[in-house]
């Protein structure tokens, strides 16, 4: 047990929130996730009201434009992250991403809204997403001991799942207590655009004496590629890097796939839809839960976790009802987040605190980016081919990426050592330290 600043005793779970500035910073995350998830649902419900007939295009041309930003402008983020400071950078990118809410509520609200109209906002939603994304990942490590820094990452994934785990069936419900039209997905966009406000009164509100800010990294040409240099000499990141662009690009596409199967498949309205959001959930928080219990993450559990998340997905397709379906959600959601979370904490732990905001932007701008390039091809399959096979081919993707990456990874390896081989004695020596206090791989 662990003690806070006032004597109250935390679990080994929740011992980040000993911390009062983690404490106050996660409160504020709560809220805004709460609200992320509540228009994640509504959004993706407007489109299917606008685009009558070509819904699963729509929804595949929306996720990507919304993901984009994750691919164009994350290495520029992150090389912000690490020059400004992030308490800072935060507040403002919680503003820019509660104004394009704001903008497309009260379109929604006044039934002025097109479909052209939400992928706009859908990808200015998106650019202030890709620089709030990186400084939100490498702050945490500023806020907590190192020693905390695997409970804080699972937490943040806990508060996020808790979060996802409300916000899509009380979404659903609100627009089916609303009508269930344009207008009432309106409503519920624009109660997200208030919850932004929760984490910016939060972020005004820390500690500053207790933030343990990193160097800002220097300001000459070059920073960007030095992060990407940093990577490319690490195989053990490359192997992590690999599989999140896997899973991030072809599996992990949910809110096209459930809205696919709940209408398509099952012939369920926005109430059902909602509510298998929150079966993921289930599973999500378990899955959090436990990441946050362990002391360390080693790349075995990333690999293994990407294999199970692979066929837990396949198996979604094939489930014949939706009563199955939502049964098999929680399974789902716990091997996602099980892979999700020890990808980040692996990235987190096992990087210099002077390049961790771009390494973690490169790491969002795989997981995340992959995105633009996956949601038009499941959308695309789901038209032609059905919405089962967005679940068959994802998952099948995910495990076909575990294969190269693992062989990716190998090859790295072989290589690295063959050029130890041949170094000097002296060399080989200083690299063999190297070698023996680098994070085991397997």
């Amino acid at each position: 047990m662990t003690a806070d600043d006032r004597g109250v005793t935390t679990s080994p779970t929740f011992r980040s929130l000993a911390n009062p500035n983690y404490r106050r910073y996660a409160a504020g995350g709560v809220v805004s996730n709460t609200g992320t998830w509540m228009q994640r649902v509504a959004q993706d419900w407007l489109v299917l009201e606008l685009a009558a007939g070509s819904g699963a295009t729509a929804l595949g041309i929306t996720t990507g434009l919304q993901f984009l930003p994750f691919l164009l402008l994350t290495p520029v983020a992150g090389l912000v992250a690490d020059r400004v400071p992030k308490q800072r950078l935060l507040q403002l990118t919680n503003l820019g991403m509660a104004l394009p809410a704001l903008v497309l509520g009260v379109l929604a609200v006044t039934g002025t809204a097109e479909v052209w109209h939400v992928y706009v906002l859908a990808l200015l939603l998106g650019a202030a997403s890709a620089f709030d994304a990186p400084a939100r990942q490498s702050f945490v490590s500023e806020i907590v001991d190192p020693g905390d820094l695997t409970n804080a990452v699972g937490l943040n994934s806990a508060s996020f799942n808790a979060a996802r785990l409300v916000g899509p069936g009380l979404a659903g419900l609100l627009i089916a207590a609303l009508g269930g039209g344009a207008v009432a997905t309106g409503w519920v966009i624009l109660l997200n655009a208030v919850s932004y406000a929760a984490p910016i009164w939060s972020l005004r509100h820390l500690d500053v004496s207790r933030i343990d800010a990193a160097a800002p990294a220097d300001r000459g040409p070059g920073a960007i590629r030095e992060g990407v240099a940093y990577v490319r000499a690490r195989p053990d990141l490359l192997l992590v890097l690999s599989l999140v662009f896997f899973a991030g690009t072809f599996g992990l596409n949910f809110q096209i796939t459930s809205a696919l199967m709940a209408t398509e498949v099952f012939g369920k309205g926005p109430e059902e839809f909602g509510l298998l959001g929150s079966f993921l959930a289930i599973g999500s928080l378990a899955g959090s839960l436990l990441a946050a219990r362990r002391p360390e993450v080693r790349q075995r559990l990333v690999v293994g976790a990407a294999i199970a998340f692979g066929i837990s997905v396949m198996l979604a397709g094939l489930m014949p009802s939706y009563l199955t379906f939502a049964l098999l959600a929680p399974v789902t959601g716990l091997t996602a987040l099980t892979f999700i979370t020890s990808a980040n904490t692996y990235m987190q732990l096992h990087t210099d605190a002077g390049v961790r905001g771009r390494v973690m932007a490169l790491y969002l701008m795989i997981f995340m980016g992959g995105t633009p390039v996956g949601a038009p091809i499941i959308g695309w399959i789901g038209h032609e081919y059905g919405a089962r096979w967005t679940l068959l081919g994802g998952g099948l993707m995910t495990i076909l990426g575990v294969v190269l990456s693992a062989m990716m990874y190998l090859r790295l390896e072989r290589a690295r050592n063959g050029r130890v081989a041949a170094q000097p004695d002296t060399v080989r020596d200083e690299v063999a330290d190297d070698v023996r206090t680098a994070p085991a791989a397997f």
